[in-house]
């Protein structure tokens, strides 16, 4: 393991929120801004609330009512974790010392890109 990959107490530590020392900036900025980083967030959301979520499967009656009740709690989570996926990237972006311009980077190449698209096919617009 090199030194700019965290080893496993600090992954654990930055999971929780803590940060991680300057020499692995890149590793932050692929962690949340890389491939998979949208799955990764959303695992790390997601993964504490199973254990609580499970307890439901201890009422008694029909299987279909605990996993009703878990599911009625768990697309909520899902719903607001996915709306306030940007929020949290550009705090930890902010947090590690890493512009947090770099989060709109791909969609500001694709508008561009789809602009110069435009203009090409149809002429500049007046």
């Amino acid at each position: 393991m090199s030194s700019t990959t965290p080893g496993p107490v600090e992954r654990v530590s930055y999971f929780f929120g803590r940060s991680l020392p300057v020499e692995m900036r890149d590793w932050v900025r692929d962690d949340i801004l890389g491939p998979g980083a949208s799955r990764r967030y959303l695992v790390r959301w997601i993964t504490p609330i199973i254990p609580f979520l499970m307890l439901f499967l201890l009422i008694p009656g029909p299987v279909w009512i605990p996993l009703a009740m878990m599911l009625l709690l768990l697309l909520p989570l899902i719903y607001f974790a996915v709306a306030l996926m940007p929020i949290w990237q550009r705090h930890r972006l902010e947090q590690h010392g890493i512009d947090p311009t770099l989060l709109g980077a791909k969609a500001r190449v694709r508008a561009e890109r789809e602009r110069l698209d435009y203009e090409r096919r149809f002429g500049r617009a007046v």
